[in-house]
C-alpha cells in the first residue's frame, strides 16, 4: 500500500479546492472530491496536512513520515491529475521521484536554442526569480535526477525547472523525510511566501544525499488549481486527452530488444487491450502462448518443409502472445506471483520443446541423429546464460547504491554540493568505470544502441532466429545460428558483468 499525504500548504491564494468544480468531467466533481477519491483508492486513511504556518505544516508531515511503514505519495490538495499519472509515479522503481516541468529555453530569431555565454561549471548560484505555472523556477535538474534546489534564501546554480507537486518516496526514505522536515521547520523563518512546500522538501532531501529522480507529464495531465476559471480550463483540457492511450502505451515495456520493438510491440498492445476488455487474464494469455509454442514444436517435428514454415509462423505468434500476457497484466493492473512464475518458467519450456521438435523433425526427414548433440549444446548454452543472468541480477540488487554527496541545509548556495558532485563524477570516470561510462554514452547513437540490444541475443531475437532459419533452411542451420550468436552474447554479457563487478 502507498501512504498518501495531501498537502494543504502551498504558495498562492488560500483557495478551498472543495469549491472548485470540474464541470467538464463525468459527475462534475470538485477538485477536492476528485483528489480525495483518488487518494482513498490508494490509502483508505489518507492524511491531510492542513494549511497553517509553514513550520507547523512541516512538523505535522514529519510525524506522518515517522509512522509510515510503506512508500509515501505527497500531493498538493489542489491537484488535478490523471489516475494513470498517479499510477506511473507510484510504480516507479526509484527510491524518490518528482514530477517536474522544465523552463523553456530562450530562442533566437531563427528558432534555435540560445546557448548561455557562461558554461554551467563557471556559472554563479542565484536566487531564482522566474516563475512557471505559478511556481518559482528554483530547481536544477539533469537528465535523470534533481541536481540542486534553491529557496528564497538559498541560491542555486542556473535553475531550469519547477517541481509541479507530486512526490513519491520509498519506505526507506521516509525517515530521511521526517528528519528533513524537522530541520526545515527550524529554518522556516528563512523561506519566502513564494517557496512551495514540495520545493522545500526536495531541497532538503537532495542536500541530504537522496537521489530524487524526475519525470515529466508526457501525454498525461497535471495542474494545480486556485480559481474556478483554472478548474474549468483544466477539466476541458483533461477531457480532451486520451488517458487510455497513455495507459496502453505504458503497458509496453521500455528498453525492449530490436525485434520486439519493431515487429511485435507495434501492434501487440492492441491485442492486449482487446483481451483485457473481454476479461482474459494474463495467465490465460500465457496458456495461449504455451499452446502455440507446443504446436510449433509439433509442426517442426514433421520434418516437412510445410511443417517447418508453419512452425516458424507459430513460434513467432507464441512470442507475440508471450509479450501480450505482460501487457495485459500492466494494462489491466492484474499482477500475481503465479503469473510471473508461469511466464518466466514457460518461456524456457517453449524454447526447449521447440528444440526437441526441430531435432525430431531433422531425424524424421532422414538426416543424421547427430543433430541431438547440437540441440543439447544449444539448450545447455541457453540454460547457463539464463543462470548467469539471474545470479548477477540477484547479486546486483543486493549491492548498495553509490552515495551522493550531502551539504548542510544552512549553506547559502550549492557551490560545495556541485564541487562534491564534480569530484564524484571524476572518480567514477576513471579506470574500468570510465570505460563502462564511455560505452554507456555511446548508446546515444541509434546504431550503437540497437547493436548493443541485439548482441545480447534477447528472447525476441532468439525466437526470430528460430522462426526464420527453420522456415528457410533446416534445424542444423537453426542450432548453429543459436550456438554462434548465443556464444557471442554469452561472452559479451560475461565481460560486462565482470567489469561491472570490479568497477
Amino acid at each position: 500500500m502507498t501512504r498518501v499525504v495531501l498537502l494543504g500548504s502551498s504558495p498562492g491564494p488560500d483557495t478551498a479546492p472543495t469549491g472548485l468544480r470540474l464541470a467538464a468531467l463525468p459527475g462534475a466533481p470538485t477538485v477536492g472530491e476528485r483528489l480525495r477519491t483518488q487518494a482513498l483508492s490508494l490509502d483508505p486513511q489518507a492524511a491531510t496536512i492542513e494549511r497553517t504556518d509553514l513550520a507547523t505544516a512541516l512538523r505535522a508531515l514529519a510525524e506522518v513520515a515517522d509512522a509510515a511503514q510503506e512508500s509515501m505519495l505527497l500531493l498538493p490538495v489542489n491537484s488535478v491529475i490523471h489516475d494513470e499519472l498517479i499510477y506511473q509515479i507510484t510504480k516507479a522503481k526509484r527510491g524518490a521521484i518528482a514530477l517536474v516541468a522544465k523552463e523553456p529555453r530562450p530562442e533566437d530569431e531563427n528558432g534555435d536554442k540560445i546557448v548561455p555565454d557562461v558554461p554551467i561549471d563557471e556559472a554563479q548560484p542565484e536566487i531564482g526569480a522566474n516563475s512557471l505555472e505559478g511556481l518559482m523556477v528554483r530547481a536544477r535538474v539533469g537528465k535523470s535526477r534533481i541536481i540542486s534546489v534553491g529557496t528564497a534564501h538559498h541560491a542555486v546554480t542556473r535553475p531550469n525547472a519547477i517541481l509541479l507537486g507530486p512526490l513519491h518516496l520509498s519506505a526507506r526514505n521516509a525517515p530521511v523525510l521526517a528528519e528533513a522536515c524537522r530541520e526545515l521547520a527550524d529554518l522556516a523563518h528563512l523561506f519566502g511566501p513564494e517557496d512551495d512546500l514540495v520545493q522545500l522538501i526536495v531541497f532538503a532531501l537532495v542536500r541530504k544525499g537522496v537521489s530524487v529522480g524526475i519525470r515529466g507529464r508526457r501525454d498525461l495531465f497535471y495542474r494545480r488549481i486556485t480559481t474556478q476559471a483554472e478548474a474549468t480550463e483544466a477539466a476541458t483540457e483533461m477531457s480532451g486527452m486520451d488517458e487510455d492511450r497513455a495507459r496502453l502505451n505504458n503497458a509496453v515495456k521500455g528498453a525492449d530488444g530490436f525485434f520486439t520493438t519493431y515487429f511485435v510491440s507495434t501492434y501487440s498492445r492492441f491485442i492486449a487491450r482487446w483481451a483485457a476488455r473481454r476479461g482474459l487474464t494474463p495467465n490465460q494469455v500465457t496458456l495461449i502462448s504455451i499452446a502455440l509454442g507446443v504446436a510449433a514444436a509439433a509442426c517442426f517435428a514433421t520434418g516437412e518443409r510445410l511443417g517447418m514454415v508453419a512452425g516458424g509462423v507459430l513460434i513467432y505468434f507464441a512470442f507475440v502472445f508471450d509479450c501480450v500476457d505482460g501487457q495485459v497484466a500492466r494494462y489491466a493492473r492484474k499482477f500475481g506471483v503465479l503469473g510471473a512464475w508461469l511466464d518466466a518458467t514457460f518461456d524456457r519450456f517453449k524454447e526447449y520443446v521447440v528444440f526437441a521438435g526441430l531435432a525430431i523433425g531433422y531425424v524424421v526427414a532422414g538426416h543424421s541423429d547427430d543433430i541431438w548433440i547440437l540441440a543439447l549444446a544449444a539448450l545447455a548454452l541457453q540454460s547457463v546464460k539464463h543462470l548467469l543472468d539471474f545470479s548477477f541480477g540477484a547479486a546486483n540488487r543486493r549491492k548498495p547504491p553509490s552515495p551522493l554527496p550531502t551539504t548542510p541545509l544552512t549553506a547559502p548556495d550549492d557551490r560545495d554540493l556541485r564541487k562534491a558532485l564534480e569530484r564524484r563524477k571524476v572518480e567514477r570516470s576513471s579506470g574500468i568505470r570510465g570505460v563502462l561510462k564511455m560505452w554507456s554514452k555511446a548508446g546515444k547513437f541509434r546504431a550503437v544502441y540497437w547493436a548493443r540490444k541485439m548482441v545480447v541475443f534477447p528472447i525476441g531475437e532468439r525466437f526470430a532466429a528460430i522462426a526464420i532459419t527453420a522456415a528457410l533452411f533446416d534445424a542444423r542451420v537453426t542450432f548453429i545460428t543459436l550456438l554462434i550468436w548465443g556464444s557471442v552474447a554469452a561472452a559479451y554479457t560475461a565481460t560486462g558483468r565482470v567489469m561491472r563487478s570490479l568497477a
